[in-house]
C-alpha cells in the first residue's frame, strides 16, 4: 500500500537517534536545550488544543533529566517527555464517556492555552511529527509504570539508556518496552466488507475485525483465526496493507486485507454482539452520516484509515 505511512502516528521520518541513549554525556549536553513534553496520566500537554506544549528544561514539570525519555531529535532539537508524578487536581477527572475523553486538565503553573488532553480525542488533529511523539511518550511511560519490577526476581530495575530500557541490580536481567502485535483485518467478498461491533460498543459503532497475535503464529494465520472464531468466516488469500502504532497501551495494529471464502455469520457472543456485511454503498453512507445503524468511523484509528482507502480503491 504506497500511502501506507500516512496513517496517524506513523510516517513523520522522526530521528530516534538510538546511538545516543546510551551515553549518559551525550544526554546531559542535550539536557539544557531540550524541549520537554509533559504527560499527566498518560495525557499529553497540548498547546491551543491540536499541537504539542513543549516546556523547557529549566520549567518545574520537566522534572529531572534521569527520570525523562528521551523521544529523538526533531530537527535537531532534543525532545524528552516527563510523567507529571504527584500532583492532583482540585477538580478531579469526570468519568470517561465512550472510547475517549474530551474534557482537558490544567495545571496552575502552566499558561491558560496548555492543557493536558487524552490522546485518543485529539490524535486526528496533530501533525504527523506531534502524533509520533505523543505515541511514543504514551507508551514508554506507560510501560515504566507497569513494569517498575523484574520479571525474573521480583526486584525493583532501574530506568536506564534514556528510558529504553530496565535494568535490574538483583539480577542484571534487562527488560524492554513491550509491544504487543495486533491484527486488524479488511475482509470483503464481492463488493461487501465484514463489520464488527463490541458488547460495549457506543450505539451505531461499527469496525473492523482484530485480535492479538498468538505465539507461534503468523500475521497471515491470526487473520483467518480470527476472523473464523469471531464471525464463522472462513478467509482465503491475505495480504498486508498498513501499520499502526497505538499506545493505548502498547500495540502495533497491523492492518490486512482477507478475501472471504464463506459468507453466513456465526458469532462468538463473548467477542461480538453483531457483525455483518455491508455493501459499499451503504458504508458511503454509513460515512456521510446516513445510514440507519451504523455510524461514521473514528478519525485517527486504523480501521478509518482502511476503510476509507477501500472505499476510494487507493489499497493497492
Amino acid at each position: 500500500m504506497r500511502i501506507a505511512e500516512t496513517v496517524t502516528f506513523g510516517g513523520s521520518g522522526l530521528d530516534r537517534a538510538g546511538h545516543l541513549r546510551r551515553g549518559a554525556a551525550q544526554m546531559a549536553a542535550l539536557w539544557p536545550k531540550a524541549r520537554v513534553l509533559p504527560v499527566w496520566r498518560g495525557r499529553p500537554l497540548l498547546s491551543g488544543g491540536d499541537r504539542l506544549g513543549y516546556l523547557s528544561a529549566e520549567h518545574a514539570l520537566s522534572g529531572q533529566m534521569a527520570s525523562a525519555i528521551f523521544l529523538g531529535l526533531d530537527e535537531d532539537i532534543a525532545v524528552f517527555a516527563q510523567d507529571v508524578l504527584g500532583w492532583e487536581p482540585e477538580e478531579p477527572l469526570a468519568p470517561a464517556v465512550g472510547f475517549f475523553d474530551t474534557s482537558t486538565t490544567r495545571h496552575p503553573d502552566l499558561a491558560e492555552d496548555l492543557a493536558f488532553h487524552d490522546l485518543r480525542a485529539v490524535m486526528a488533529l496533530l501533525s504527523p511529527r506531534d502524533a509520533e511523539l505523543a505515541a511514543t511518550a504514551k507508551a514508554v511511560l506507560e510501560w515504566h509504570r507497569s513494569h517498575g519490577f523484574c520479571a525474573a526476581c521480583g526486584a525493583k530495575s532501574d530506568m536506564v539508556h534514556a528510558g529504553w530500557q530496565r535494568s535490574c541490580p538483583a539480577c542484571q536481567v534487562q527488560h524492554f518496552p513491550r509491544t504487543d502485535p495486533v491484527v486488524i483485518m479488511l475482509i470483503t467478498r464481492g463488493n461487501m466488507l465484514l463489520m464488527g461491533r463490541g458488547p460495549t460498543w457506543p450505539e451505531g459503532m461499527y469496525s473492523l475485525l482484530a485480535g492479538f497475535i498468538e505465539p507461534g503464529e503468523t500475521i497471515e494465520a491470526a487473520v483467518r483465526r480470527e476472523v473464523f472464531e469471531e464471525s464463522g468466516i472462513r478467509v482465503g488469500v491475505v495480504d498486508y496493507l498498513a501499520s499502526q502504532p497505538w499506545p493505548f497501551p502498547a500495540s502495533l495494529m497491523l492492518g490486512c486485507r482477507g478475501v472471504a471464502l464463506s459468507e453466513a455469520i456465526t458469532i462468538d457472543p463473548e467477542e461480538l454482539q453483531d457483525a455483518r456485511w455491508v455493501s459499499r454503498e451503504d458504508m458511503v453512507a454509513a460515512y456521510a452520516g446516513l445510514h440507519p445503524v451504523i455510524k461514521p468511523g473514528r478519525r485517527g484509528a486504523i480501521a478509518h484509515f482502511l476503510i476509507s482507502h477501500w472505499l476510494a480503491d487507493r489499497l493497492d
